[in-house]
């Protein structure tokens, strides 16, 4: 089935996928802002600065599912020798960076009105911090390596180090008695948030995962045309 992943094959739906995605973006990024600016209410104890929610919480999420992903597809690429999944995970790198740093800076925002303080060494926040680091050290790795066996090799083994991180982040309000409140959103059993606040949300995650979508097909459309410069034809 991995046939399906050669590069030449994905390059004739990557290449004509951006701008749909791009469009799409904008349309759910347009309501999302929407509802969390405007329809959404304000919090009874919080006020507007709640409205930060929207953006730390869905950049949060899609930096651990993004960091999940590249492991994931990092240790199955080398198992099956699979160096398109080098490639995959290498062009999803840098969105989930980005949102790692916007996750930290939004937190640090919302954090100065709610606990009175923009950084304190809590469980979670520290945690998010190694992740970010993990993310940068991934991203070193894949661009002073020439040798794409040795970057291969190499990263599959900072992605297997900073999973273990991954649910760190997730249960340490759970774990240790930190700043952050537990989870108010679950899927295996009722949510905590009130709808008029979880959509909002919901939308904005989907929002977010469409730009990340969007960074990936551009990295990737760039990784495969360098490959085709070089002459290589399969990954």
């Amino acid at each position: 089935m991995f046939k399906f992943f050669e590069p030449n094959k994905i390059f004739l739906i990557t290449s004509r996928a951006p701008k749909y995605v791009l469009i799409l973006f904008i349309i759910i990024l347009s309501i999302g802002l929407t509802e969390a600016l405007i329809l959404s209410p304000e919090d009874y104890k919080q006020s507007h600065s709640v409205r930060i929610m929207y953006v730390h919480v869905p950049a949060a999420w899609i930096t651990l599912g993004i960091f999940s992903s590249i492991t994931f597809l990092s240790i199955v690429g080398y198992i099956f020798k699979i160096k398109n999944f080098f490639l995959i995970s290498k062009s999803l790198a840098p969105s989930g960076f980005v949102f790692s740093i916007t996750a930290l800076v939004t937190g640090s925002i919302w954090g100065k009105p709610t606990w009175g303080t923009w950084w304190a060494w809590d469980a979670r926040i520290t945690s998010m911090l190694i992740l970010v680091l993990f993310y940068l050290i991934y991203l070193i790795v894949c661009r002073i390596y020439e040798n794409d066996d040795k970057a291969f090799k190499i990263s599959t083994i900072v992605t297997i180090l900073g999973i273990i991180n991954i649910p760190i982040i997730k249960y340490s309000v759970e774990w240790w008695n930190t700043l952050h409140q537990p989870a108010s959103v679950n899927i295996f059993s009722n949510s905590s948030i009130h709808n008029s606040m979880l959509i909002p949300l919901l939308i904005m995650t989907a929002a977010f995962a469409l730009f990340s979508a969007l960074i990936f097909l551009m990295k990737y459309n760039t990784e495969l045309i360098k490959i085709k410069n070089k002459g290589l034809d399969r990954l």
